[in-house]
């Protein structure tokens, strides 16, 4: 079939399956220690600090992040504080946001002696990777992506930021700052990394002469699914709809126990047709290590209040060590302002070396 009239559903199915190979193939190198391109692995991960970390994030990528990293994986975690204002008018409490995330972080198991965890307002060098960056992608291509494409759909009237257009360059620059080849998202990220890839690709053809001076990153596709809200919708901080890891016991089994569910009284693992009770079995089937259709079959006709009492309990028996942990680290704001300091310092330094290299192949090193 010609591309050109390949629909492009079946494009994007076939570009999925190509990342989901090479994911295959980086994951087999990350379980590899002897590998000889084990030891050449860095991983690129991150969050805007909009509000409290939850229950998804905590399923969806912070263990895995803390696994990779005990894998020997070098790690950067970046608080991406400049991309909160890409679709905000306000930014809100920043700074306590962001040592919410650390606090997050450390309490999960990251290790600011093996990772590094730094801010994105705090690295220009990275930020300045951005002007040749942009050189390199059109204003077509942007519009194609489709975080800008949703953006752009739910402004109505409101024009699309420069910022949020260059959304995409922005991500490309976290990540190729410090040369990140293992980057973990979900399917409906892996355009962003794509798009890195292309810029890549492109600067080393237009400005390095085709040397590689920036290697094109391959996504670590998530087996975690989307982990759903007590609602039955996507977990969102902004739909009210999560169960932050900064929680009470307490807190957390008042929100299980309001939420919907629905009448009938014997509990089955229907996703599509019982979205709500399915959520929850999904989210208690994840801390406990069972499947949800299991764990379906155990509650069987213990109805609504026994599934949200097996929820609460897995949530909270499994968040435990965590909370305990963040509460400890929470008495001492100023040892997280100084892991703060310390990943800053050394996320400084690699994007200065970069952007050092990027100068001189460019003939701008003066």
């Amino acid at each position: 079939m010609n591309t050109l009239t390949e629909p492009s559903s079946a494009r994007r199915d076939r570009s999925y399956d190509v990342a989901r190979e090479r994911s295959d193939v980086l994951q087999q190198i990350i379980d590899d220690p002897t590998s000889p391109a084990h030891a050449e692995l860095r991983m690129l991960t991150g969050d805007r600090p909009t509000g409290a970390l939850h229950i998804g994030h905590y399923l969806a990528s912070l263990r895995n992040r803390v696994a990779l990293q005990d894998k020997g994986v070098e790690t950067y975690v970046i608080i991406a504080d400049y991309q909160v204002i890409t679709d905000r008018d306000q930014i809100g409490a920043m700074r306590q946001n962001v040592r919410g995330l650390v606090l997050d972080y450390l309490a999960a198991g990251i290790d600011p002696a093996r990772s590094t965890i730094f801010c994105h307002s705090a690295v220009p060098a990275l930020n300045q990777l951005m002007l040749p960056f942009l050189s390199l992608i059109t204003d077509a291509e942007l519009r194609r992506n489709p975080t800008v494409k949703e953006e752009l759909a739910a402004t109505g009237a409101r024009a699309l930021s420069g910022l949020l257009l260059t959304y995409p360059v922005h991500q490309a620059a976290d990540i190729l700052f410090c040369h990140g080849n293992v980057v973990p998202v979900g399917r409906d990220q892996l355009p962003h990394v794509e798009q890195t890839r292309l810029i890549a690709r492109r600067f080393n053809t237009r400005y390095a002469g085709g040397a590689t001076v920036f290697a094109e990153p391959d996504a670590l596709l998530s087996p975690t699914p989307n982990v759903l809200g007590i609602d039955g919708h996507k977990m969102a901080k902004s739909r009210g709809n999560a169960i932050a890891l900064s929680a009470t016991a307490d807190e957390t089994a008042d929100l299980i126990r309001r939420a919907r569910t629905d009448s009938e009284r014997t509990i089955t693992y229907e996703p599509d047709r019982r979205p709500e009770v399915a959520s929850m079995l999904e989210t208690a089937a994840r801390f406990l290590g069972d499947s949800p259709q299991s764990l379906a079959e155990q509650i069987g006709h213990g109805g609504a209040a026994r599934l949200k009492a097996v929820t609460t309990a897995a949530v909270n028996d499994g968040l435990a060590d965590h909370r305990a942990r963040r509460a400890e680290l929470a008495e001492d704001l100023s040892y997280v302002d100084q892991i703060l300091r310390e990943g800053n310092s050394r996320a400084n330094e690699v994007a200065e070396k970069t952007l050092q290299r990027v100068r001189e192949v460019m003939d701008m090193a003066y």
